[in-house]
């Protein structure tokens, strides 16, 4: 979610002892998994700010814009969402390597 930017810069993830609660997961296993995204530089702890998303994190920024800007075209004329992921999906096959 960090990468495809759909948390954005400087949400606040929830605390371990809350995320583990509602997962069902043991709390080492969330802190593990908290610590592993800190030290991928995803994420910043701060005992007083929690855990933060860092900016500049999410490496698919670039290729959301895209997205949305074919998404706006795509509803503009009227294609439906199955319509829009055909096209995409002829347009990935057609891609031309850089």
């Amino acid at each position: 979610m960090i990468q495809s930017g759909e948390l954005a810069a400087d949400t606040r993830l929830p605390p371990v002892r809350q995320l583990a609660g509602d997962l069902r997961l043991a709390v080492g296993t969330v802190a593990k998994a908290y610590k592993e995204l800190e030290a991928a530089d995803l994420v910043r702890t701060g005992r007083a700010a929690g855990t933060r998303v860092n900016p500049g994190r999410g490496l698919a920024e670039p290729a959301m814009a895209e997205a949305l800007a074919f998404a706006r075209a795509a509803h503009a004329t009227g294609l439906t969402l199955e319509q829009a992921q055909g096209l995409l999906a002829v347009g990935w096959r057609q891609r031309v390597d850089l």
